[in-house]
């Protein structure tokens, strides 16, 4: 029986770990569940979000299960990642949902998503920095592009944990909500997401994930390539506004 439950809610893939006996860690058979439910949603055209979670409140993944290290095999320099697809990037949206323990290499998949929700009273951070455990699956790059390098490197360096308001602060999460309701929440960001006109604002997410680091005339050109693209699609909606659709936010998907 696996240990990664995929499925669909509406127009969202949720993914959910599912070893709670184990904080959700995840384990070498894991990983390769993950991998397969990131290729199933990237696969389905009528799952336009994915959300990621952890069985249970406790937590939403401790990262690497390292009693079962001898259980990842190759995948250390598996090309999809560690931990099932860390060194992926999805095509459509990603939001975490986390409550709870939010550490090592999962705190590194949360990052990996676009937007991340936790409850109250959850925690997060690089401990595996006490046990001399390298960030592998992507965290060394992911946080310095989400809260800037120094403030990254606190945390990188340090291993320290921070509650659930603090990391809000830092800009590691998008928004805390009262405990039990971040799969709630995340779920309802994701169909809001799935109302906008997709092709637009795919184009917008792709130019800023792909933009990222290039200098800015490059970057500018890489955006200038979604005018012609999608230029149908955005006359279509000038034409709505026009008409009083979305005015006043009324219509706005999240």
């Amino acid at each position: 029986m696996s240990d990664v439950r995929y499925e669909r809610t509406g127009t969202t893939a949720l993914i959910t770990i599912e070893r709670p006996q184990r904080r959700n860690a995840i384990d070498g058979p894991t990983a390769q569940a993950l991998h397969e439910a990131f290729l199933r949603f990237e696969s389905d055209p009528e799952a336009l979000c994915l959300v990621l979670t952890g069985s249970g409140d406790q937590a939403f993944c401790a990262g690497a299960d390292l009693k079962a290290v001898e259980t990842f095999g190759d995948r250390l320099q598996a090309p999809e990642g560690p931990l099932g697809f860390s060194r992926l990037t999805a095509s459509k949206p990603t939001i975490a949902a986390i409550s709870g323990y939010c550490l090592a290499g999962g705190l590194e998949l949360a990052l990996w998503c676009d937007l991340r929700i936790a409850a109250e009273g959850s925690r997060l951070g690089f401990t595996e920095r006490r046990f001399g455990v390298p960030l592998i699956d992507g965290g060394t790059q992911r946080l310095p592009r989400i809260v800037g390098l120094g403030r990254a490197l606190d945390l990188i360096l340090t291993g320290r944990i921070v509650e659930a308001q603090e990391a809000l602060t830092l800009g590691m999460l998008t928004e805390v909500v009262p405990a039990g309701r971040h799969l709630e929440r995340a779920l309802q960001l994701a169909e809001g997401l799935a109302r906008f006109p997709q092709k637009t604002m795919l184009a917008d997410r792709r130019a800023a994930i792909e933009g990222l680091g290039l200098p800015l005339a490059d970057g500018l050109a890489l955006e200038a390539q979604a005018g012609p693209e999608t230029f149908s699609d955005a006359l279509a909606g000038a034409q709505r506004f026009a008409a009083g659709e979305g005015r006043g936010g009324a219509g706005a998907g999240a």
